[in-house]
């Protein structure tokens, strides 16, 4: 793990303003581009740079063994809760179709197989959301911020190169352009 202020990477920013997505939206949809109109979602691209782009870093990061094990927790609990659901769900379907006896034989009441499957698929859906957040809160949030950070630290140098290149590029016209006014 990377260090910042003897802290581990992730565990400081929580909530830091010079993080890029500290106050953005979740879907970057809605947001306003300084004059009162929504911003468009996908902005406009600007002329090639010279060196490393942010679809670069991005394709870096992508290949990075911690980005990989991101996605393999991701899908180690997703893959495997899909088709215990889906499957759960294809029987209460099939069942309700070719075993409607079965499916009204009474448990209590007036309450039957069929209502007792049906509140089951509500009940499991709640179950599959609640691990599915816990599972992404224990296992992939921390990693994915501190990959998130990566990018940004990596851009934020990126831009800071950039500007220093142009700011050497305008020194060097003046002096240039000084050194013609002289002649």
């Amino acid at each position: 793990m990377e260090k910042h202020d003897g802290r581990d990477a992730g565990q400081a920013r929580t909530g830091d303003p010079r993080d890029p997505w500290y106050d953005a939206l979740a879907s970057g949809w809605g947001e306003l581009d300084g004059t009162g109109a929504p911003a468009p979602v996908a902005p406009p691209r600007s002329a090639p740079e010279r060196g490393a782009s942010a679809a670069d870093i991005y394709l870096e990061v992508q290949r990075s063994a911690a980005f990989q094990e991101v996605r393999g927790r991701y899908r180690r609990f997703v893959i495997p809760g899909v088709a215990v659901f889906f499957t759960w769900y294809v029987a209460y379907v099939v069942t309700a179709t070719t075993a409607p006896g079965f499916m009204a034989r009474p448990v209590t009441g007036s309450v039957n197989v069929a209502m007792l499957a049906g509140l089951g698929q509500f009940l499991t859906t709640f179950l599959l959301t609640w691990a599915y957040s816990r599972h992404a809160r224990l296992r992939r949030d921390r990693a994915a911020l501190d990959l998130r950070w990566a990018v940004f630290e990596q851009k934020r140098e990126q831009d800071q190169k950039r500007v220093q290149a142009q700011r050497e590029h305008d020194q060097s016209s003046e002096q240039e352009s000084g050194r013609g006014s002289e002649r």
